[in-house]
């Protein structure tokens, strides 16, 4: 048991160490950190100079995270991810048909996320041959013809095909995606959102009528109050400190409440400023940080709106001023009395217990707030990926209400998107809702009756796809079946599929685990030169504050094999639909300013002019009537919405018998199922991802030791057995009760149905397992570092 655990792929890594990270975020290993990967992708050269047009007008978007794109860019405007991401794509290593010669499929799943990818960018398109056991080349046209006879074969199109697409897919690309899907016959578009912000897209049209956030770059200047939850902007989106460390320098309280202290939170150096890397000095993020219970943020939420309410009522039995911004809830709310009456009967010792925090701790946030005009509301997964998910994220809003910081500037709320453009690509139509895209207008458009009937989303694929109801999945980017949860579940059903079409840049799982027919087929990147008989093209994409960007690839293709995401969809069609004089494929494949006529024409109350604006510097911004306190819902007025309880993960065992609340994690050396290495620098782990992060009493209590194997098992009735092994125990500051392990190594334990009510999100904050000593030995002496 002993050398598997330090043997990933065919290397032999150093022992696994863990010693506290006691450095600033940023700063020398940051630093470090890029020219460590610059060095291994063989672009230590060649990338450097392609970063100066990194985020800017003109330039190339980031293909990293969605964080905002400014109007007025650093010389530097990118981070240690972002870089990361662009050696990734550009990376000099090339993995040709005689890689796949050498390795069979049965091999190669074998291998780790990390190694699967070191071989570089996809160069031919690829065939599975079941015979070999290998991946064979195939010409585009074969490939593309056999693709469309079978989905034309497909018996129920509603479903028995699936159109999966991945955040990095473009603005353009995705119109099409959606188009081509619903001119096919459904609605089938579960995308990577579903996975992270699906809870988003539910929670906040209800409660302020859109499904995005209200916030803009230059918010964040003028904010007089930041509160984070559930976000960790050091390994996520490490560009977000810079307003961040410009707030706390004004003196501005940023309150954390997050279950680890992430070190992008507490401190910050900023690597591109000499004097702060000369003289060491480095900045406080958060003035106040709380590590809330895993899964207990409801509690938290509901704590703080108390208080604040305590305050106001205290205040105006004294004769005082109101706290509340009476006028507003007056003009612009609705439901705050019932919820009044709902917070007035909450009792203090059962937030407590439910949040793992104490009373003063909520009180001191609640004393802040309401001391601040402008207050912005920061959330991330930490938020949405639990079982209670939608009502938290309206409780977050709701405290936002209560003193009006929706539609004023310096305030509003904020969640912080993944995946580069996945909050544009669902702009244009990549949606398994039919209510959330106007259907009317395409139909109208294009000659044709739209799909009405709800499509998959990805839990919905994913039990479709267990019942054998799937006959066909096209994955647009990703690696859908690695990220999804239910491993053990999914994989042997995946391999039951007729068609997998894996359109990717680099190897991952998903493509080893063909179906009866299945294809790689790679593609140009967003920093590639894609090239048409018209000229060169240029591509859109949406920020998080809802900006579109345009986009200049600058490189040209790692290969004369690849094709564009646009070709592809435009070459498929045509084999697979009927004509249709209205659908002009072959003018969108040569033009894609033909494209984005189509999305103003759809879509024209924000794309208007959309070829001239998206050049703009800091983009355009769509339409959001939020912001104007235009409320669209039910009632006309923002909605402060009542919870139904405060049962933030209603199947959750009673954590004192020996159950714990495990939360997947992302290291800083990952971007989601990309693992860039086996380092997490800033929770001190090095050389191994096969770790659980415990509190020391928690080991106590179980009689674990620091550096043993453990076994984790899900808790669940089912009576399915999912179970992670070799696991090292580290100990580390969690709070009592709750683990930590990386994803999407523990989706494994997570089972489909454990997502968030009303959204469907995996509830991957929240898993609740029991932890099994593999036998006696302390097999990693080295963690005993963690009490140091």
């Amino acid at each position: 048991m002993f050398p598997q655990l330090y043997w990933h792929g065919d290397r032999l890594l150093d022992k696994p160490t863990y010693k506290p990270y006691r450095l600033p975020s940023g700063g020398w290993g940051s630093a470090r950190s890029v020219g460590n990967i610059l060095r291994r992708e063989g672009v230590l050269a060649s990338v450097p100079m392609a970063l100066t047009r990194h985020n800017k007008v003109d330039g190339y978007q980031c293909n990293s995270c969605a964080w905002v794109k400014p109007a007025s860019p650093l010389p530097f405007e990118f981070c240690e991810n972002g870089v990361k991401a662009v050696a990734w794509e550009l990376t000099a290593h090339r993995c040709t048909p005689k890689f796949f010669a050498e390795h069979t499929v049965t091999e190669l799943r074998s291998w780790d996320d990390f190694h699967l990818e070191q071989p570089g960018r996809l160069t031919h398109p690829l065939r599975y041959d079941a015979a070999s056991d290998k991946y064979v080349p195939v010409s585009w046209g074969h490939a593309l013809e056999e693709i469309a006879r079978e989905l034309g074969a497909v018996e129920d199109r509603h479903k028995g095909t699936v159109f999966y697409s991945s955040g990095r897919l473009s603005n353009e690309a995705s119109y099409l995606y959606q188009l081509f899907a619903r001119l096919y016959g459904n609605n089938n578009l579960p995308d990577s959102s579903n996975m992270c912000h699906e809870t988003t897209s539910v929670a906040l049209p209800a409660s302020i009528g859109q499904a995005v956030g209200t916030v803009t770059l230059e918010d964040f200047g003028r904010s007089d109050c930041i509160l984070f939850f559930g976000q960790n902007p050091g390994s996520n989106s490490p560009r977000m400190l810079h307003p961040l460390q410009e707030a706390s320098e004004r003196g501005v309280p940023i309150i954390t409440y997050n279950p680890l202290r992430e070190r992008g939170l507490e401190r910050f150096l900023n690597p591109q400023s000499p004097t702060e890397m000369l003289t060491g000095k480095d900045t406080r993020i958060s003035s106040q940080y709380h590590q809330v219970k895993a899964g207990g943020d409801l509690a938290a939420l509901a704590g703080i709106c108390k208080a604040v309410l305590d305050t106001h009522e205290a205040s105006r039995e004294a004769g005082g001023p109101a706290v509340l911004d009476e006028a507003f809830i007056a003009e612009h709310t609705h439901g705050f009395d019932t919820f009044a009456d709902w917070l007035r009967l909450q009792n203090w010792d059962e937030l407590e217990r439910r949040s793992g925090l104490h009373r003063a701790e909520m009180e001191a946030t609640a004393r802040v707030y309401c001391q601040s005009h402008a207050v912005i509301g920061v959330y991330g997964m930490g938020l949405t990926q639990h079982r209670a998910g939608v009502e938290t994220v309206r409780m977050l809003v709701n405290l936002l209400l209560m003193r009006g910081n929706l539609g004023r500037v310096g305030a509003g709320i904020c969640p912080i998107r993944g995946h580069s453009n996945v909050q544009g690509q669902r702009t244009v139509g990549i949606t398994e809702k039919p209510e959330l895209f106007p259907l009317d207008q395409l139909g109208e458009q294009f000659g044709f009756e739209p799909p009405r009937e709800a499509g998959y989303n990805t839990v919905e694929a994913c039990e479709a796809i267990l019942k054998d109801e799937v006959q066909a999945f096209f994955m647009l980017g990703g690696n859908f079946v690695r990220a999804i949860p239910d491993h053990g579940q999914m994989e042997p059903a995946w391999r039951r599929l007729r068609l997998t079409v894996n359109v990717i840049t680099k190897l991952n799982r998903s493509a080893l685990l063909p179906g009866a027919v299945s294809y790689i087929l790679p593609v140009i990147g967003r920093l590639e030169i894609d090239e048409t008989k018209a000229g060169q093209q240029v591509l859109s994409m949406e920020d998080t504050s809802a900006c579109i960007h345009g986009n200049r690839g600058l490189r040209r293709p790692a290969s004369p094999h690849l094709i564009s995401e646009v070709r592809l969809i435009c070459e498929l069609a045509r084999r697979v639909l009927e004509p249709n004089p209205r659908v002009r494929w072959d003018a969108y494949q040569e033009d894609y300013a033909e494209i984005r006529k189509e999305i103003a024409e759809t879509l024209p109350d924000s794309f208007w002019d959309y070829e001239r604006r998206m050049w703009e510097p800091g983009g355009f911004q769509r339409h959001l009537p939020a912001n104007k306190r235009e409320w669209h819902t039910d009632t006309g007025r923002a909605n402060l919405v009542t919870p139904t309880g405060l049962d933030e993960d209603a199947d959750m065992p009673d954590v004192g018998h020996g159950v714990l609340r495990l939360m997947t994690l992302r290291s800083n050396d990952q971007f989601n199922t990309t693992v860039y290495g086996y380092d997490d620098r800033f929770r001190g782990i090095k050389n191994t991802r096969k770790v659980v992060l415990m509190n020391r009493s928690d080991i106590d209590r179980l009689g674990l030791k620091i550096g043993q194997a453990v076994t984790l098992k899900t808790v669940a009735d089912d009576g399915i057995d999912r179970r992670l092994s070799d696991m090292l125990v580290v100990a580390y500051d969690i709070p009592i009760g709750c683990i930590g392990g990386y994803y999407p190594e523990c989706n494994v334990l997570m089972p489909i149905w454990h997502y968030a009510i009303g959204s469907k999100t995996p509830a991957a904050k929240t898993i609740p397992v029991t932890l099994h000593a593999d036998d006696d030995r302390v097999l990693a002496p080295q963690l005993e570092y963690a009490t140091g």
